[in-house]
Order: structure tokens, then sequence, then C-alpha cells
């Protein structure tokens, strides 16, 4: 894609001024994009724990799920050579000693989670449970994911990748996925010390199809294989802007469990009575949020066929203001989205949505993130890549005459972007997680068949 005048007037148009490409004053490169993105958590973690901060500039606490993101990141930095296997492998090894030896049970402070599981965010320095968060089963499957990528890939026979193996069976065979099932045949969010399970349960489809698959495939404490088909039973199919598909409004649902597993040429019953992959899937949604943003209903800036992208991210903050002759809440933080049955759609663009759906869809994925790299510059990329959202339509606050910029990135957001662009490339998390037992034994016994999953004996 050209930079040009039209750039120019559809920058002006959409509320932000235009600054040309980017500081450095170079065109965009998928390259440059994945490297920023790896060094967020190759420079973030904490020195001393290997935490990754659940976002930046922000002083914050860690998140375990952008974590387990900073452990597929470092595999990708080894295969793009930012660092060496040798840096990548001790990092890894560093965190799991501190996240194996933190305290773990039923007290409400002091511990750092409980039957295996652990609390969704933890203090950057501590390890331990930030204020009253719950223990999360879907973000210790997001660690536990990049623990078992790490298992699978660091297979040398010297003594840092042996303890490095050793620990990452430890801390994924201790966890009690059957408990966080509550007798109950779905498994539960989380659980809190004060008050118990929390009364929402994990139901299809979205972002805990890796979670069930490592539940199922657990030597230790493994859910039921029926599990799966409970799952499945309530997803949402049918049709928005086009596409047939298993909805799920924010992107983030149809990409974090692709980041590890690739579903690509492999069915469960559901799908293969559908005729296509999750794999298809997700490019499917891709492409739907696109057409619904080349219709723009709601008639906000800047939409259009190259920029769109809807996911859970920041926003400008709550307030009510009218938007095209209608009262329109424009939210802080929210799971963003456009799908059937789903419309949460604040004017706010995430790159992330774009960035994590490059393996589906790149003809389409790659140009928006081009064409967001060259209408906003530097104002929305700069030290590590795309900062986490932007919204062209609002411009109520004082510093917002121009549209809202978020002044942070998400570890959980950048973690798709790094990802993905290396999956795309070489699949190399990908094909670390198709030489990991557990996962495959759960993808079988979740009535996977086909592709490289038959393959494996």
């Amino acid at each position: 894609m050209k930079r040009s005048g039209l750039f120019i007037l559809l920058a002006i148009l959409s509320g932000l001024s235009f600054s040309g490409t980017c500081a450095e004053n170079k065109p965009f490169s998928l390259d440059d994009l994945e490297h920023r993105t790896f060094r967020y958590f190759w420079e973030l973690a904490d020195p001393n724990t290997g935490l990754i901060p659940d976002r930046y500039p922000t002083e914050s606490f860690s998140s375990i799920a952008a974590t387990g993101f900073g452990f597929a990141a470092y595999i990708a930095g080894v295969e793009r050579k930012y660092v060496s296997r040798e840096e990548a492998a001790s990092r890894i090894l560093k965190t799991l000693r501190f996240l194996y030896k933190l305290p773990q049970g039923p007290d409400k402070t002091g511990v750092a989670g409980y039957k295996g599981l652990f609390y969704h965010f933890l203090d950057m320095h501590t390890g331990l449970r930030y204020k009253n968060v719950e223990l999360s089963t879907i973000d210790t499957g997001l660690l536990m994911a990049g623990i078992l990528a790490s298992l699978s890939y660091f297979d040398g026979d010297n003594a840092t990748e042996r303890e490095l193996r050793d620990l990452a069976e430890k801390l994924y065979r201790r966890v009690e996925w059957d408990w966080a099932m509550n007798g109950r045949d779905v498994m539960s969010m989380g659980w809190h010390p004060e008050s118990g399970f929390i009364k929402s349960y994990w139901y299809g489809y979205n972002e805990a199809m890796v979670l069930l698959v490592m539940a199922i495939g657990s030597p230790t404490h493994p859910i039921p294989p029926s599990a799966w088909d409970v799952w499945t039973s309530t997803y949402e199919y049918d049709k928005f802007y086009g596409f047939e598909m298993v909805n799920f409004g924010p992107l983030f649902g149809h990409q974090y469990s692709h980041m590890f597993i690739d579903f690509k040429g492999i069915f469960d019953g559901y799908m293969k009575a559908k005729g296509f992959d999750y794999f298809e899937n997700t490019r499917r949604a891709a492409c739907s949020q696109r057409y619904y943003a080349i219709a723009n209903p709601k008639k906000f800036k800047g939409y259009g066929e190259n920029i769109w992208g809807f996911t859970a991210c920041d926003g400008p903050g709550y307030s009510k203001h009218v938007w095209n002759g209608k009262e329109m809440v424009f939210d802080g933080y929210s799971a963003r989205g456009a799908a059937y049955k789903y419309d949460v759609d604040d004017g706010t663009i995430a790159p992330t949505a774009a960035g994590g759906s490059v393996p589906f869809a790149p003809e389409i994925a790659i140009p928006a993130l081009e064409a967001m790299y060259d209408q906003y510059g530097s104002q929305i990329y700069k030290e590590y890549g795309f900062l986490d959202s932007f919204n062209p339509s609002y411009t109520w606050a004082p510093a917002n005459e121009k549209g809202w910029v978020d002044i942070d990135y998400l570890g959980i957001d950048q973690g798709p972007i790094v990802v993905m662009i290396n999956n795309y490339h070489s699949g190399t998390v990908w094909n670390a997680i198709k030489k990991n037992p557990y996962i495959v034994t759960g993808l079988k016994k979740a009535g996977f068949r086909g592709g490289w999953l038959d393959a494996i004996r």
C-alpha cells in the first residue's frame, strides 16, 4: 500500500492529525512490529520474578496470562534471533522457579494461588495475590499454555533445559482442573476465598478452547472428555455480515487458543458437521468484522476497509455523549466486538485485533496494520509497537479534540501480535505445541481428528 494524499485526507476526516509514517519516517514493516512487540515482554519483565506487567507505562500488577504469552514470545524471539536460545531458556527457568515456589493455599492473603491454579493478577515483585482478584481458570490456562509450549520447545540435553522441563511438568501436573468443575459438567470461571466459586461457567464459543483441551489431557486431574461436547452444545452459530460461523464478538476469543494450538485441518465433531475447521472460523470472524467496519452502522470516524478491529481493549473512559443523534456510552476497558447477537462498539479500534488475525487472513490483516501505521503514525506506534487502542470519534475531553489515543500497552493484547505474526511466518509456537503430549491427548479425547493430529501416534 502506498502513502499518498488520500491517506492524509482520510486522517483529517477521521479526526486524528496526520503525522506521516513514524518518528523514524520509515514505511510499515511487519518485522519491525514483531520485534518491537517482542521487546514489551523481554524488556518489561520484572528482573527478579520474571513476571510480565499487565500494562505499561502505567504502573501495574502482573497478569498471569500475559506471563504465559511472554513465554510464547520468547520462543518466537529465539527463532527470530532477537535473543539466544540460552537467554530465553534462562529467563523462562527463572520465572518457573519463582512461580513454583510461590505459596498456595485457601487463605485470602499471602498466597499466589490454590489447588495449582493462580490468581488473575499478582504483585509484580512479591508474586502474591493482588487485592481481591479471583483465582482464574482461564488465566491459569493461558499461563499453562505458555508453560507447555516451553516444555516442548526447550528439549535440549543441558542442565537449564532439563530443569525447565521438570518445573514445567510439575506446575502443569499440580493444577486441579477437576476441582474447578465444582461438581458440574462445565468448568467455573474462577473462585474467591471470600465467597467460593464464581457463578459463571465456561460455555462456548470463546477463548477457553485451550483451557478445556489441557484440562481434558491432564494426567493427574483431568476433566471428563464429555465436557467438550457440553461446551460446543452452547455455540452460537449463525451468519454475520455474510459469513456463517460460530460467533463470539471480541476477536480475542477467536485468537487466544489459536496462539498455541494450530486448528487448521483438524476437526471435532461439531465442526466436522459444519464442513470447516476452527482456523477457517477465525478467518471468517476477522472478515466479518472488516465488512462491519465498511458498513459502519453507527457512523464512527475512521472506519473503513483497512481500518477495523474490535476486541477487549482500553477505551476513553466511561462517559455518555450524543453521537449520530443518539446517546452513546463510551467505555473504559471493555470487551468490544461485533458478531451475531453481539454489539459492543463505541468507535474504539484495537490494532491487536488485526495483528492477531495475520495468520488467518493476511490479505486483510496486514493492510489494516499498515493503514493504521500510515494514517496515524507515531501517535499510535511507539517503542513497543502499536499502543493498545484509539478512538477517532471521541473528541469531548480537552486533550482529545482530534480523537482519543490510549497511553498504555496491554500485555494480553501485545501477545497475539507477536506470537501470531511469528506463527504466520514460521509456526514456531504451533510446532512446539504439536509435540506436547498433554495437548495432543486432550485434543484426541475431545474428539479431534484429521491433519497433523492423525500423523501423531
